[in-house]
C-alpha cells in the first residue's frame, strides 16, 4: 500500500567536482501529499579539479546547491573524512567559502560513519596498549592524518630524485588524507541532529524524509566484522593498525615520516646512488600511503535510499573489506538484504570507479543490469577524474577500464568527466517513484 505522503519523483544532481563526490537528491511530493520537496546533499569534496573549470568551481557548485534546494537542506551525508568527500565543507575567515554557503542552508540532520562520533574517540592520555580494539582503531585513523602530513614534508626532500608521476601520486594521495579540520568541525556543528551510523543500525528519519526508508549497509563496527581493520592484499590481521606507531610525529607537525641524518653536502662518488635511493624510498612511501588511504575508505557509509519502486545506492568509497560484512549476510542468512541489493535502480559507482569498490558479488546481484532497451535498466554514475590514481600498466587505474566497460555494457552509465564546460556543472536524473 502506497504511503500517502511518499515522494512521487526523485531528482538527482551529480556535480562535476573533479576527483571527488557531490550529489544532491531532491524528493518531490505530489500536491495531494501536502509535503514540500526535501533535499539531501551526499558528500561535497574534491582532491583536484580540472583547471579549465576555474579555481572557484567548488564555490560555484555550493551556490548552485543553495539555489536548487531553495536555501534549505534537510540532510547532509558525509560518507567519510577524505578530502575528496568533505573538503567542500571548508569555511573561510571571510565567511564566503563553499562550506559557509552549505552551512547557510541550515541542514536539519547530518549523517556520518560511527568512526566520526566524538564521544567514541579515545582519551589522548590513555596508552594505546590499554585501549580496546575500537579505541586502537580510531586512534590509528587519527594517526593517518599525521602520517600524511609528515609524508608531504618528506616529499620536499625526496623530490629531486623522483620522477614526475611518482611525485604527483605521492602528493595527491597524501593531501587526500590530510585532516580537513575546518570541514570536519563544520560538519560536527551544523544541523540540529547528528547521527553516527554503522551497518544495519536503525535510524528513523521519517520526520525529515517522509515516505523514504534509509538502509545503512556499512561500515560495520569491529564487533560485527574486523575485516575493515585488515589489509586484504597481505591478509595480515590488523596490519595497518601498527602504522600509527610509525615515527610520523603528531598530526600536523610536519616532522619527517622516518628520521635520519641530514648532510649539507655529499661526496661526488655518491651522486649516482642518491637519486636511486630517493626513488626507492619514494616507491616505499607510496605503497604505505596507498595502504593507509584504503583504510579510511573502508570507514565509508553505505546508504540505500528506498522510495517507491526506486532503490538508490550510495556507497561512498567503500571497498571490499567494508562490503564483505553485508554481502555475506545477504548471501547466507538475510534474504531481505539480498532483495534490497537485487532491486537497486540507481548506483553511485564506488570510489570513483576503482577496481575493488564494486565487488563482483554485488554487481552480479543487480537484477536491473542488462542490455540496452531493458525496461527499468540500472542507472550507474561515476564521479571521477582520470589520471590521478594508479596506472593502466598495472591494472590499477581509476576509473578502471574493465569496470567502465562492464558498466557501459550492462547499465545506463554516465560520468561527471563528460562535463567539460564551465556552463554545465551537473548531470541530472529524473526518476519516477511509483
Amino acid at each position: 500500500m502506497a504511503i500517502s505522503n511518499a515522494p512521487t519523483q526523485v531528482r538527482i544532481h551529480a556535480y562535476q567536482v573533479g576527483f571527488g563526490d557531490c550529489f544532491l537528491l531532491t524528493f518531490r511530493y505530489g500536491k495531494e501529499a501536502g509535503e514540500r520537496d526535501r533535499h539531501v546533499l551526499i558528500d561535497f569534496g574534491s582532491s583536484e579539479t580540472p583547471s579549465r573549470l576555474g579555481a572557484d568551481l567548488m564555490t560555484r557548485v555550493a551556490a548552485d546547491i543553495r539555489q536548487e534546494c531553495g536555501g534549505s537542506l534537510d540532510m547532509v551525508v558525509a560518507s567519510h573524512r577524505h578530502s575528496d568527500h568533505v573538503s567542500g565543507f571548508t569555511q573561510t575567515k571571510k565567511g564566503d567559502g563553499p562550506g559557509d554557503i552549505i552551512r547557510q542552508c541550515k541542514p536539519r540532520v547530518v549523517l556520518q560513519p560511527w568512526t566520526e562520533d566524538p564521544e567514541a574517540q579515545p582519551n589522548d592520555r590513555e596508552p594505546t596498549k590499554t585501549l580496546p580494539a575500537e579505541g586502537k582503531y580510531l586512534r590509528a585513523l587519527t594517526g593517518l592524518s599525521g602520517f600524511s602530513q609528515a609524508l608531504l614534508g618528506e616529499l620536499s626532500l625526496l623530490r629531486p630524485g623522483l620522477g614526475k608521476q611518482l611525485t604527483g601520486q605521492l602528493a595527491f594521495i597524501g593531501s587526500t588524507n590530510l585532516p580537513n579540520l575546518s570541514a570536519v568541525t563544520n560538519l560536527m556543528t551544523m544541523g540540529k541532529g547528528r547521527f553516527y551510523l554503522y551497518a544495519l543500525s536503525k535510524v528513523d528519519l521519517q520526520a525529515v524524509l517522509p515516505g523514504v526508508k534509509i538502509h545503512v549497509l556499512g561500515p560495520p563496527t569491529l564487533k560485527q566484522s574486523n575485516r575493515i581493520a585488515q589489509q586484504r592484499s597481505s591478509d595480515e590481521a590488523e596490519f595497518w593498525l601498527r602504522m600509527a606507531a610509525l615515527d610520523s610525529g603528531p598530526a600536523g607537525s610536519g616532522r619527517p615520516a622516518f628520521r635520519g641524518p641530514r648532510v649539507k653536502t655529499r661526496p661526488a662518488y655518491a651522486n649516482w646512488l642518491i637519486p636511486r635511493l630517493q626513488a626507492s624510498r619514494g616507491e616505499g612511501l607510496l605503497e604505505l600511503v596507498r595502504m593507509l588511504d584504503k583504510q579510511m575508505n573502508n570507514t565509508s557509509l553505505i546508504l540505500l535510499f528506498e522510495v517507491g519502486n526506486q532503490k538508490l545506492l550510495f556507497p561512498g568509497d567503500a571497498q571490499i573489506e567494508n562490503w564483505s560484512y553485508v554481502l555475506d549476510l545477504a548471501r547466507k542468512s538475510q534474504p531481505g538484504l539480498r532483495k534490497l541489493l537485487e532491486g537497486v535502480t540507481f548506483y553511485k559507482v564506488g570510489h570513483h570507479g576503482s577496481r575493488n569498490a564494486t565487488p563482483k558479488t554485488l554487481w552480479n546481484m543487480f537484477r536491473n543490469r542488462g542490455k540496452p532497451g531493458k525496461p527499468g535498466r540500472l542507472i550507474t554514475v561515476a564521479s571521477t577524474m582520470a589520471g590521478k590514481h594508479g596506472n593502466s600498466r598495472q591494472g590499477t587505474e581509476v576509473p578502471r577500464a574493465t569496470l567502465v566497460e562492464a558498466l557501459s555494457r550492462e547499465s545506463d552509465y554516465s560520468s561527471t568527466q563528460e562535463l567539460t564546460s564551465k556552463k554545465k556543472l551537473r548531470l541530472t536524473f529524473e526518476l519516477d517513484a511509483k
